[in-house]
């Protein structure tokens, strides 16, 4: 296992009952990298992260975290090592306040890191300082979507995981989502993005994984993805 790798997943299969979608994935998130998954819908992006995650227990392959075998930790575990997730759907707790929703989940980095703090998690998102009181289910979607982010901020994690983060929401939130995933990539955060807007997963990743019916189709540095004359085909753009 290599200790560079915050993940390192090799020969990657997963099933949903008898319906077979990973076909051998190979993934791989140096220490503070951003890596953006593509491909088009139904082509295997969400599961490769639940199955990571270990929310898929169909599954076969290697999977290390942070240089610990990881192939068949339960989703508690793997968040205790250091992965945070703001899933698809945002996942708040709706009859919490806004305040309880981030402080339940505040805890310290694995290294004893906390520069996360409550109060930097407010400034980042002003909108949210704004409605502390305010219980999750009174939320806009965009505001539910920044509480999501803060929450998993307030957990330290070396790796955070993003799947559809700008999903439905109006234009200016979209921008502010972005503005806030550069600030993370910035503070040292490894992060996996999943988002439809692909210009833009490239224009803010290190690295780029394009999937096509459970396979690695095309890889590499985000520039030389963004390039390449095969992504419009694989993307359906």
């Amino acid at each position: 296992m290599n200790h560079d790798f915050l993940v390192e997943a090799r020969g990657l299969h997963a099933w949903y009952g008898s319906s077979h979608v990973l076909h051998g994935v190979d993934l791989l998130v140096a220490r503070g990298q951003t890596l953006g998954l593509l491909g088009r819908n139904g082509m295997g992006k969400s599961t490769l992260i639940r199955t990571l995650l270990g929310h898929v227990t169909q599954r076969e392959g290697r999977i290390a975290l942070f240089g610990q075998d990881a192939s068949k930790a339960k989703p508690h575990q793997v968040a205790r090592l250091g992965v945070a997730y703001v899933p698809e759907g945002r996942g708040v707790f709706g009859n919490l306040s806004v305040r309880e929703n981030l402080v339940m989940a505040a805890r310290r980095g694995r290294d004893g890191r906390n520069e996360w703090s409550y109060e930097r998690v407010l400034d980042t998102f002003p909108r949210l300082k704004e409605r502390l009181g305010n219980l999750g289910a009174q939320l806009s979607g965009g505001e539910q979507q920044m509480l999501s982010i803060g929450r998993a901020l307030m957990t330290h994690p070396e790796l955070i995981i993003l799947d559809e983060a700008t999903e439905g929401l109006a234009p200016l939130i979209v921008a502010d989502i972005w503005r806030v995933i550069g600030e993370i990539r910035a503070s040292g955060i490894a992060t996996l993005i999943v988002d439809r807007d692909y210009r833009r997963v490239l224009a803010h990743s290190d690295r780029a994984l394009v999937l096509q019916k459970g396979q690695v189709v095309l890889e590499g540095g985000a520039d030389e993805v963004a390039a390449s004359p095969a992504l419009a085909g694989y993307l359906g753009v």
